[in-house]
């Protein structure tokens, strides 16, 4: 076992995943850890966590990979029920904290967290910095598997915004439709009530106002109706909404499969139903097709994953890091920001 925090010399990519971070803790995580590097051998991960826990769970399996993977220690983690500032102080050595370190230290590529947002905010804030222009991070992606190319930001981070926050939200919004889904002139919208200028609070007026005079191929306001259409790639809101409406999403998700079973039952043979089920599913929780996505205005590449996410989760949000990587996202954002500026 290669417990080394340094770099592989090899042209090969590093992942640092927080591996007690997320509902299920080292047992998820280590589990989509390996089903990610067994099947990329490209791969190298540095699982940051309790070094006894982590053995003694990498004891449970049979792969192939040994030497592509780290063991790093750290002390605890940062629960979801705590203030992360205040954690962070009295826990510098927290597993997000090390594994964020590694990607400072450049160490690490990426690192994914499927633990406390809150945490992952503040301490890529506070150890990799931020981008000029952007005050606080901002955690953005698809929300409708019906509308996979199409983006909100922001999905939480930030709860209040000026119009100038949101603005740099369609900037980097752009950037990563442009350089992740190869989409040159990415279309932008603006969340509102109704598609008229007239429209919307004042937060949304003005933040239409700037949209209207940059460089962003602003489209106007949309409704969310307009969510499922492909109309936009990258949709505009403060995380207050954003996250009601994501949160929505998922519950529809959740709940339709359930209610139409016995629906479906005196129609269709069982295997049709839960083929019928999964498909619901997967349509309103596309952050089970990434398993994750990157906070938005720090200088490094921290994906957040959810919660409750499960080992084919983390794996793909393993690879979503290593894709951003290999598409230089951070280069290509700070380019960018300063084309548009």
């Amino acid at each position: 076992m290669n417990t080394s925090n340094e770099k592989d010399p090899k042209n090969q990519i590093t992942i640092a995943l927080d591996a007690m971070g997320g509902d299920h803790g080292t047992i998820e995580n280590i589990k989509g850890a390996i089903e990610a590097i067994e099947n990329d051998p490209t791969l190298i991960i540095a699982l940051v966590g309790d070094s006894n826990e982590i053995n003694e769970e990498l004891k449970k399996y049979n792969y192939s990979s040994h030497k592509r993977i780290q063991i790093i220690p750290s002390k605890g983690f940062i629960k979801e029920t705590e203030s992360p500032i205040l954690a962070l102080k009295k826990n510098p050595e927290a597993s997000i904290a090390v594994a964020t370190m590694i990607v400072k230290t450049q160490k690490a590529d990426a690192l994914v967290s499927m633990g406390s947002t809150g945490a992952s905010m503040a301490t890529a804030a506070h150890i990799l910095g931020l981008v000029e222009g952007f005050e606080r991070p901002a955690l953005g992606g698809p929300i409708l598997g019906i509308a996979p190319q199409t983006m909100l930001i922001d999905l939480g981070a930030n709860v209040d915004c000026r119009p100038m926050q949101l603005f740099t939200f369609g900037i980097i919004g752009s950037v990563f439709a442009k350089h992740f889904w190869q989409i040159e002139n990415p279309r932008v919208g603006l969340l509102s009530v109704g598609t008229e200028d007239s429209k919307g609070n004042r937060q949304v007026k003005e933040t239409s106002a700037l949209l209207k005079n940059s460089k962003l191929n602003f489209i106007g306001n949309i409704e969310p109706t307009d969510l499922p259409k492909n109309i936009a790639e990258v949709v505009i809101c403060d995380g207050f909404v954003g996250n009601i409406v994501m949160k929505l999403v998922e519950s529809l998700g959740h709940s339709i499969p359930n209610h139409l079973e016995p629906l479906l039952k005196s129609k269709l043979p069982q295997n049709d139903i839960i083929e019928i089920q999964k498909k619901i599913y997967s349509l309103n929780t596309p952050a089970e097709t990434f398993g994750g996505g990157p906070l938005f205005g720090v200088k490094g590449l921290s994906i957040v994953g959810h919660g409750r996410a499960k080992a084919s989760a983390i794996a793909r949000a393993i690879n979503t890091a290593k894709i951003l990587v290999e598409k230089k996202f951070i280069d290509n954002v700070n380019k960018s920001l300063n084309e548009i500026k």
